[in-house]
């Protein structure tokens, strides 16, 4: 799914922009520090020093896991990925690379008795090889736009390849006697998604591979205009190939210019290699339909799959088609939940999947009947599926903890395997994190997670944060953040409270799908239900609660700010909505803003639930629409009475920075004590490390100036 924020680690699959910087030449390595706690408070150095677990692959034989971990340098204002080898029981950790790029894509090849991978090669990601213990490595592709994703087929002749191809025409091309010109020519929309203007789009190739080059690459989607995966988040989990690597699956939302910006319909399209033919196999499913995964005997594809074309947030079903004869089945249909990731179990009588439930995240299991069992399931989150004969690997976080790896057996039982962080976490004492079922406004409960200081004591009283979730339906689980840690909140002093309010994924589809043209309704009711029963427990100073949020949480904070009636004693929002008749036509994915400002296609007019636009504040015709911008936070900036802080970076297309500035310049206009904060090289995510760093010294001294400071 697409969100507005997202919390979950972004994909190893994919090469982050560190992994590009260079060969490492003469570069310095950033590792692991020799961190010392000086107080043995979780604090901003602590959360910089942590590694970063990735990438979990078991090998072949089902004997050891490779994975990747990743620290950042903020000297270096840079991150950088090694990996490791282990044993599937923890033991004999070896790290097999120590280079100043980043290693990623990292799989096994050759039986276990090599490793691909990619990583640059004279400032270009390519794919290369080494011996699984690290030596003898060598670059074994040169292609020209470089590699963002590769797939080796099962027999390993074939190698799958996600490069970039050109897209749009340039100035020079239009007009060559103009070579110094600039400007872009444009005459469709989705000319810029996410941080980018879109001049190259992502397609696959095929190419021959021994195990020592890769070669004759073949476009399998030459000519045509459509991404693949797609972006801006999709990586290598949109491609499978056959058992027989006969045929390989891709995902693709074969759509341009505006048809592309107001539907999320992608399909399953499966290609042959002998006689490169292409066939859809899920045409007239409208919604998502995404990560397709062959079962291990060739006899099934299982995908995940929405319902509803332009909901970006619907339920994630898990689909299955017989190949032989081409039947369909919803194994979820009597199942109210969304399903996260799957991934076949070896013997192709069942599939693993993750998804949210009661505001954590379990391993389930679901047979070709439908029968669905639990696997593993804690106060935590369970992240990737590596199935093995007996039990499956896995990685796993909690608000407390980043992730390591773990396996579970056949039982249940769950044994943590990697320690990466276990001697950080060893000096310092960590906040607590408890549940509250909140009684809301139209008579139900809702889970509130509560994070308390470390030496939290019940005489004393602390100030606390309203913590306001983006996505809009992006899970408040037990996420871990390395920005948005609620775990750094409390131990800066704060109660953090975090509702999982209507709109979130984990309470059944009716609870997420509420929210969808009711942005400033139920859900801020919710939030302030939330704050007003915390209030009762003595240890919450109620004279000084303040609010956060990021995307949908920032429009929260704004909205807040005009409607909270003396709640709040200090605001900060990071990337918000504040005029939503302006976000309407700024935003690139109309799709997002047509179903959750229109209240979904259900709820256009009949004659114009197909209209391109029939969430905009023109469709008169729409009552939901009419409603959802006549409570559009800007609205009420006369009410406005709170110190904000407010930061926004101008990378972001998602929520263009203007949003920020324009909140901004209204506080001053109202007198209000406001501070912002502007990233010029950030997008929706603020990821340099020293970028990170100040975005938190500046949170925790605005927060403690207006909720600590007059005490």
């Amino acid at each position: 799914m697409y969100h507005y924020f997202k919390h979950v680690f972004m994909s190893a699959l994919l090469v982050s922009a560190a992994s590009c910087a260079g060969t490492g030449d003469g570069e310095k390595i950033v590792d692991k520090t020799d961190f010392k706690s000086e107080g043995g408070v979780f604090d901003i150095d602590a959360l910089e020093a942590l590694g970063r677990v990735s990438g979990a692959v078991v090998s072949p034989d089902g004997k050891k896991v490779l994975y990747g971990v990743s620290y950042e340098s903020v000297e270096e204002n840079k991150s950088n990925n090694d990996l490791y080898v282990m044993n599937t029981d923890g033991s004999d950790v070896q790290r097999i690379t120590r280079t100043a790029s980043s290693e990623g894509n990292a799989v096994w090849i050759n039986g276990g008795k090599q490793i691909a991978f990619i990583y640059p090669e004279k400032d270009v990601p390519q794919v290369w090889v080494m011996n699984a213990d690290g030596s003898g490595r060598k670059c074994v592709s040169s292609v020209e736009k470089g590699v963002s994703g590769f797939l080796v087929s099962p027999d390993e002749s074939k190698i799958l390849l996600i490069s970039n191809v050109k897209y749009s025409r340039t100035a020079q091309e239009a007009y060559p006697d103009l070579p110094k010109a600039t400007g872009r020519i444009i005459d469709d929309m989705m000319y810029k998604h996410w941080d980018e203007w879109v001049t190259e789009i992502p397609h696959p190739f095929i190419a021959d591979f021994d195990g020592n080059t890769v070669s004759n690459p073949v476009d399998i989607m030459e000519g045509e205009p459509y991404e693949a995966p797609m972006k801006p988040f999709n990586g290598i989990e949109s491609f499978a190939w056959s058992p027989d690597s006969k045929e390989l699956v891709y995902v693709s939302r074969k759509k341009t210019g505006k048809e592309y910006a107001i539907s999320t319909n992608s399909d399953l399209y499966l290609y042959n290699v002998a006689d490169k033919s292409t066939r859809n196999l899920t045409e007239g499913m409208m919604g998502y339909d995404t990560n397709p995964a062959y079962s291990p005997d060739g006899k099934y594809i299982a995908w995940l799959s929405m319902e509803n074309d332009g909901y970006e947030s619907d339920k994630n079903r898990i689909f299955v088609m017989d190949l032989a004869s081409g039947e369909k089945n919803d194994l979820t249909a009597n199942w109210d939940y969304t399903a996260d990731a799957i991934a076949w179990a070896p013997d192709s009588r069942k599939l693993f999947f993750l998804a949210y439930r009661d505001g954590v995240k379990p391993v389930f299991s679901i047979g070709l009947d439908s029968t669905i069992s639990v696997v593993a399931q804690g106060e935590c989150d369970y992240d990737g599926l590596c199935p093995l004969e007996e039990g499956l690997i896995t990685m796993s976080h909690s608000m407390l903890r980043p992730n390591e790896i773990y396996r579970v057996g056949n039982g249940g039982e769950v044994t943590k395997l990697s320690t990466v962080n276990d001697d950080i976490f060893a000096q310092l004492k960590m906040p607590v994190v408890g549940r509250e079922m909140v009684p809301t406004t139209d008579g139900k409960e809702m889970l509130t997670w509560v994070v308390k200081p470390h030496d939290f004591d019940s005489t004393k009283t602390y100030p606390a944060i309203l913590y306001c979730q983006g996505g809009p339906q992006q899970a408040v689980s037990q996420f871990w953040s390395y920005r948005w840690n609620l775990a750094l909140m409390a131990a800066n002093g704060y109660i953090v409270i975090a509702p999982n309010r209507r709109g979130l994924p984990g309470f059944g589809t009716e609870w997420n799908a509420q929210i969808s043209g009711d942005y400033p309704g139920q859900n801020m009711k919710d939030y302030l239900a939330a704050v007003d029963y915390m209030k009762q427990f003595p240890y919450v100073d109620g004279k000084h609660i303040g609010a956060t949020g990021a995307s949908y949480g920032g429009f929260s904070v704004y909205w807040l700010a005009g409607n909270h009636e003396k709640r709040f004693a200090a605001l900060l929002a990071h990337a918000g909505i504040f005029n939503m008749e302006a976000q309407y036509l700024e935003t690139e994915e109309m799709w997002f803003a047509n179903w959750d400002m229109g209240g979904g296609a259900a709820n256009a007019p009949a004659d114009s639930k197909d209209a391109p636009d029939y969430g905009a504040f023109w469709r008169k015709d729409n009552a939901t629409a009419q409603r959802t911008f006549a409570m559009s936070p800007h609205r009420f900036v006369d009410n406005w009475d709170t110190p904000i802080m407010i930061s926004h970076g101008e990378l972001d297309y998602r929520i263009l920075s203007s949003q920020g500035e324009m909140a901004f310049n209204a506080a001053k206009l109202r007198g209000i004590p406001a501070e912002m904060l502007i990233f010029p090289d950030e997008n929706h995510w603020i990821l340099k490390p020293q970028n990170a760093i100040l975005w938190q010294r500046m949170f925790f001294r605005w927060f403690d100036r207006w909720l600590k400071d007059d005490k």
